[in-house]
Parts: C-alpha cells; sequence; structure tokens
C-alpha cells in the first residue's frame, strides 16, 4: 500500500476542518476487567495515555468495559506488538455487553462471551487485582481506578484515571542494570492505531475490519454532512 503523502518541498497548506472526531493514532491497548458473572471480559482501545505510574482511559459508555472499570475500579493494561496483529483483529466489533446495545447493533457488533476464547490469547492470574492478563503480550499492567468522569462534549464517553499498581513486562524488551532495568526501544514494536487502522512503528501492518465496517462508515458520513452543512451556510454569507 503506497501512501499519498509524501515529502513536499514548499511550505504546506493548511485548511480548516471540523472532523466528528478529534484522534491522531496511540498504541493500542487489550483492557481486561471481569464481568458481573465473574468471567473476564477482553476489549481492544486506543484512547490512552500514561504520565509517571498513572493512565488516562478514555472509552464508550456503551460498552461493558466502562461497566465492569465503574464496578469493580480494577483491570489490566496489556499493550501488544504488532505480532499479536492477527488476534487483535478477532475482536473487532464484539462487545461483553447482552443484550449489545441498538446503536452497536447497527455498526455490526455481536455479543462475544469469551473473548480470549475468540481472540486465543491465554488469561494469566494478576498479582494486585482480578482481572487476568494477557500472556502472549510483551507488556501488562495492573493497575486500580482511581477516578472517573464522564469526558467531552457531544460524546457519550468516560474518563478513567488508572494507578499502576504492578508492571511485568518480556524480558527480552529489558536493557540497563539488571537491578533497574528499562523497556528498550529498539527491541519494543507496539501494535499502533490510527483511525482504526493498524500500523507498526512503519508502515500499515493488517487490514482492519472495524476501519471498514458501518461504525467507521458513519463516522466518516457524519463528518461528511457537518462539512457539507457548513459549506453550504457560507454560501449564504454576502461577499466583500
Amino acid at each position: 500500500m503506497q501512501p499519498r503523502c509524501g515529502l513536499r518541498y514548499r511550505f504546506p497548506m493548511h485548511k480548516t476542518i471540523e472532523p466528528t472526531i478529534l484522534y491522531f493514532g496511540t498504541p493500542l491497548a487489550l483492557i481486561s476487567t471481569l464481568n458481573p458473572d465473574g468471567s473476564a471480559n477482553l476489549a481492544p482501545m486506543s484512547s490512552v495515555w500514561w504520565l509517571g505510574w498513572s493512565c488516562m482511559l478514555g472509552l464508550g459508555q456503551m460498552g461493558q468495559t466502562s461497566d465492569n472499570l465503574i464496578r469493580t475500579r480494577e483491570c489490566v493494561i496489556n499493550l501488544p506488538s504488532q505480532q499479536q496483529v492477527s488476534q487483535v483483529d478477532r475482536l473487532a466489533l464484539t462487545t461483553g455487553k447482552n443484550p449489545v446495545p441498538e446503536k452497536k447493533l447497527g455498526w455490526g457488533y455481536r455479543h462475544e462471551p469469551n473473548k480470549f476464547r475468540l481472540s486465543d490469547f491465554t488469561p494469566v492470574t494478576s498479582e494486585t487485582v482480578a482481572p487476568p492478563r494477557v500472556l502472549e503480550c510483551p507488556v501488562q499492567m495492573e493497575g486500580t481506578v482511581e477516578d472517573v468522569r464522564p469526558f467531552g462534549k457531544n460524546v457519550n464517553a468516560n474518563a478513567f484515571e488508572v494507578h499502576i499498581t504492578r508492571l511485568h513486562v518480556d524480558e527480552d524488551l529489558l536493557m540497563g542494570d539488571p537491578d533497574h532495568p528499562h523497556i528498550d526501544p529498539l527491541c519494543w514494536h507496539p501494535l499502533m492505531m490510527s483511525f482504526c487502522r493498524f500500523f507498526g512503528l512503519g508502515g500499515e501492518v493488517h487490514p482492519s475490519r472495524l476501519a471498514e465496517s458501518e461504525f467507521m462508515r458513519s463516522v466518516t458520513s457524519g463528518a461528511r454532512n457537518k462539512n457539507a452543512g457548513a459549506d453550504a451556510a457560507l454560501a449564504t454569507l454576502p461577499r466583500r
């Protein structure tokens, strides 16, 4: 796949736009939580960032993961590498919520009670929280929810502040003092997501079913309709 963008030997031209969402790509995370019946839920998401040993998660309010985090206040944030991309993609358009919210049904989502089995990931016992870790993920962060609040305007989302209580890292990624090692950036190849498409730190690494779903079509059509309305309004303004 050849990108349309390339080096341009001129000053860039900018255009003012109003997309439906502001989203520029972050590492993909698999959030494991516990459902009310004690079973494990596993959800891919990418609205995530860290400062120190604190993490912010942005999650839609319709998902089972939000419900589980509010109820149990525990999770594991698992970071897959790009080698696990096909397993991660199996989780696309699935939800642990039953019945599936009507809006998600329209986007093509279905209920999946056993996401570990669906994705062929292996649950392993955590040390400080009840939800399991994902054995295959090179980085696993156990955490507790310190704060939660509704987030944003014109979006049904929650912001979760999570304190990391235990960090597990694949030994092959470590470098430096054995007593105080850190992650070697030349060995760590996180799976990235940008506009619902999968990337490594180089090019796109795998087709994404979510990018071709009714969900993304609804997002992009919403942006087109909004911009069309703005263009129509501008057309009615008097010319100077």
